[in-house]
């Protein structure tokens, strides 16, 4: 069952699409307490063995019971135990024991969820203003909660076939000759892979929808060149639009006012990759026509595919945070003769900001950074980008009438990956185009996926992603990966192979690395075989894989779930956060720890161990209920199929149009069944279940 409540004037967010009719707020709920006399509070307390799951994008693990999140779209590539938000902002939570409550703050700006954090047993929602709906959904267990979420919210984004294989990717790809050198890097190799990434270099000057013709020369006919090879290209587009004369997108927004303004009318201004930008106003509905419309500037030459980057919106720092900082160092300089604050002092002050960790007061910061102290100098330095005081000093042109930034942040990621999907339906209909983002919120999750942002290359997060995984489906986001290998710091060898083992199985496979680090193209790397297998099994599985994300999709179901969800019953299946469910029929159980020459498991039920070894063979062994400990080399790619189920196998191939989906072998359990869902990958004519095709051991 679900009921919606509304609270003051919310903002229209369209993050659920079913009407569903509001119900008066008579003071209380049977799941918690609200008070709304200083901004929004529920509180509700939780028992002992209480369960939460939920949040999408968050820190730390499946169940999110002990710690304290923030749903504010940040852009912070150090994803520490000790972080609080990250790109995404997914408001919705199950309270899981006794009852199964399912929980939607429908709040686009900051809102805090404290879990056990202050008090054990004591959960508390709150944010500034008491402006939201709230959906709360009752079910018969913690799957049935989200399985209606799911539909409230409406289908997850469908990716064209070919997204589903292997992509490479560097920020520092600069020309079509460094595209051409990865291709025949992995085709010299037999290495398998179907897309290559431009990030930032390809654009002339960093200006969207631009291409640097001197680095790209014929860029349409290298696009098809590449498609001749089974390559396609994804470019990358970023949220800032570059001030620039004579630049087209930046003059015709100018003239139709259709940038992010500030409160005089002027267009606001900040500093992002292109230097001075503007940012699109996407929740004003004829900007974000406007804005979706210029991708077609690229899939007019050819692109089918994109990602979006810098959607939180980034923001190095703006002329207002300058201005701040030249006058605070004009203030040092002239006064570092006389006293000022002391470190002491400086922590002290720190320890009593704002819940959200900044400071919000810009002339008491002027009058504490008086004096010789360099310490308030430097904060203020570091606190440049992505200042909340920048996010106050501009305004959207909504349907509603205009609304200052930070109190609609979390939606801009979501509405420029909108922008892009709604244009995709004009320009072509029937067709899909990849498309995924860096920051959002729930309702994106029907125009895109998400990639969870610029990691590290730490053996940390390779855990840290399989504990998203199950969270981010909750939250309707099925199309996500993360970026193999690390995206920042020195990979290496082992630890790329681990990562390409547990990236065989997300839907996104992408080995993406920074500028400055270590080259991580699998032929990189000493005995190349391995690697040639290691992805070359995703390509096996792929017909089984894309089946589960199809059905998933379709069924408003989730393709990765947590252990519990398939046996409520089992109370260690309960305890288990490292080994995940994908789709009805496998386990999976990745090695994320270095130097491990396996790992252990727990098995809810009987099931057979499979691991794809180097020499291209299967090894398989029925594991019977209970605890075990498993050998899995670097080289090996391991899953657990479930008792009385089986799935499809293909041969490896170099790209997935040359995956043979006629001529595949069953592997499970003998007497076992599975319907194969097959289309063409392309077109938007899903099939019906009637039309599966069936497979049996």
């Amino acid at each position: 069952m679900v009921e919606k409540y509304v609270f003051g004037s919310p903002f229209e967010t369209e993050a659920v699409t079913a009407q569903i009719p509001a119900k008066a707020f008579a003071g209380a709920l049977a799941c918690g307490e609200i008070s709304v006399e200083k901004g929004f509070c529920y509180q509700c307390q939780m028992s002992d063995t209480d369960v939460i799951y939920g949040l999408g994008e968050a820190n730390r693990g499946i169940n999110k019971r002990g710690y304290r999140y923030v749903s504010n779209c940040t852009d912070d590539p150090h994803h520490t135990e000790d972080k609080t938000s990250l790109y995404g902002a997914h408001n919705f939570i199950v309270v899981s024991g006794k009852q199964h409550v399912g929980l939607f703050f429908d709040y686009p700006a900051t809102i805090s969820f404290d879990i056990g954090y202050t008090q054990q047993n004591l959960l508390t929602v709150s944010c500034e203003r008491a402006d939201l709906y709230l959906y709360v959904i009752t079910g018969e267990s913690a799957y049935d909660v989200v399985k209606q979420f799911r539909k409230i919210i409406g289908t997850s984004y469908i990716a064209p076939k070919y997204a589903f294989g292997f992509g490479q990717s560097r920020w520092g790809y600069k020309t079509a000759e460094d595209i051409e050198r990865v291709v025949r890097g992995y085709r010299d190799h037999q290495l398998p892979i179907d897309m290559v990434y431009l990030d930032i270099d390809y654009m002339q000057d960093y200006k969207d929808f631009t291409v640097n013709a001197e680095r790209f020369p014929a860029f349409e006919q290298f696009v098809q060149k590449m498609k001749e090879e089974k390559i396609h290209l994804i470019p990358i587009i970023d949220a800032g639009v570059k001030i620039e004369k004579g630049y087209e997108i930046y003059e015709e927004g100018l003239e139709k006012g259709y940038f992010c303004k500030r409160e005089d009318g002027s267009a606001f201004v900040a500093a992002v990759w292109p230097g001075w930008t503007h940012f699109p106003d996407v929740l004003n509905p004829d900007a974000r026509a406007w804005f979706g419309g210029k991708y077609e500037l690229l899939t007019s030459l050819g692109i089918d595919g994109f990602w979006n980057d810098m959607n939180e919106p980034a923001i190095f720092y703006s002329r207002e945070g300058m201005a701040e900082l030249k006058d605070m160092l004009k203030d040092f300089l002239e006064n570092e003769m006389e006293g000022g604050i002391t470190a002491g002092e400086m922590a002290a002050d720190n320890r009593n900001q704002g819940e959200d960790g900044e400071k919000t007061a810009a002339e008491g910061d002027k009058k504490r950074f008086a004096g010789p102290s360099v310490w308030p100098l430097m904060w203020k330095l570091g606190s440049l980008a992505n200042s909340r005081e920048d996010y106050r000093r501009f305004y959207h042109n909504t349907k509603d009438g205009r609304v200052r930034h930070d109190k609609v942040h979390n939606l801009f990621g979501y509405y420029m990956t909108r922008a892009a999907g709604e244009a995709f339906e004009r320009i072509d209909p029937d067709k899909r185009f990849l498309m995924f983002s860096r920051s959002s919120y729930i309702g994106m999750h029907r125009y895109g996926g998400i990639w969870t942002g610029d990691n590290k290359s730490w053996w940390s997060h390779i855990l840290l992603n399989l504990k998203m995984l199950p969270s981010l489906n909750m939250c309707g986001f099925l199309y996500t990966g993360a970026d193999l290998g690390g995206f920042g710091a020195d990979t290496t060898r082992d630890m790329l192979l681990r990562w390409l083992a547990l990236g065989v199985f997300t839907p996104l496979m992408r080995n993406h690395a920074a500028q400055g680090t270590r080259e991580q193209e699998c032929y990189q790397f000493e005995a190349i075989e391995d690697f040639r297998h290691v992805i070359g099994v995703r390509y096996r599985l792929l017909p089984y894989l894309y089946s589960e994300y199809m059905k998933a999709a379709l069924n408003n179901d989730l393709y990765f779930k947590p252990l519990a969800f398939v046996y409520p019953e089992d109370t260690m299946a309960l305890q288990v956060e490292d080994q995940m469910m994908l789709g009805d029929e496998i386990m999976i159980a990745p090695v994320y720890t270095q130097n491990a020459k396996g790992r252990y498991v727990y098995l809810p039920e009987e099931m057979k161990f499979v691991k794809f070894l180097p020499d291209g063979t299967i090894s398989e062994e029925v594991l019977g209920q209970g605890h075990h400990y498993v050998e899995i080399a670097l080289n090996e790619v391991p899953l657990f199929i479930r008792s009385g189920k089986c799935i499809p196998l293909a041969e490896s191939a170099e790209y997935v149009e040359a995956v043979d989906m006629e001529h595949m072998t069953v592997l499970g359990f003998a007497g076992a069944e599975y319907m194969l869902y097959e289309d063409d990958g392309v077109s938007r004519n899903y099939r019906k279940p009637e039309e599966y095709r069936k497979f049996s051991m």
